[in-house]
């Protein structure tokens, strides 16, 4: 038994580091890759609402400058 021990340690050691550990590209690309946050949805919103205030103040323009060409 005292002889069989070391042999069977020797053989386990041996089955675990048969393979090269794969390269680490995969997690370089993880890091690159946006995430997504709870603020997005937020950040959506508010470039939403600047979009609907932008088209308002440009439609007012127009309107202010058909207005004051009828006056003149």
């Amino acid at each position: 038994m005292h002889r069989l021990a070391p042999l069977l340690c020797l053989l386990c050691l041996t089955a675990c580091s048969g393979k090269p550990p794969a390269p680490q590209s995969a997690p370089a690309t993880a890091s690159t890759a946006r995430v997504a946050t709870p603020w997005d949805d937020m950040e959506k919103a508010k470039q939403r609402a600047a979009d609907v205030q932008k088209t308002v103040d440009e439609q007012a323009k127009k309107q202010q400058q058909q207005l004051d060409a009828a006056e003149q």
